[in-house]
């Protein structure tokens, strides 16, 4: 699944592929906003972390879980 997380005052957005499933994340997000905390991690499909300060969050864009297809279909 796709995730693209828009952080303020930032020209870029984040943006990787995680196994995690949207539930998941989403789930994990919103603990982290209700809880006060101070900042939320992710890890994508490489191995690779993610830690993003929750005050800086704009917005988190959950992708499809769908798997891209490749080449043509007749």
């Amino acid at each position: 699944m796709e995730i693209r997380i828009g952080i303020i005052n930032t020209g870029r957005e984040l943006n990787f592929e995680t196994s995690t499933s949207a539930d998941d994340v989403r789930a994990q997000v919103t603990a982290a906003l209700e809880q006060s905390a101070t900042q939320v991690g992710f890890t994508d499909v490489k191995g690779n972390s993610y830690i993003v300060p929750t005050a800086n969050l704009a917005y988190i864009e959950l992708g499809t879980e769908e798997s891209r297809r490749v080449g043509f279909v007749a």
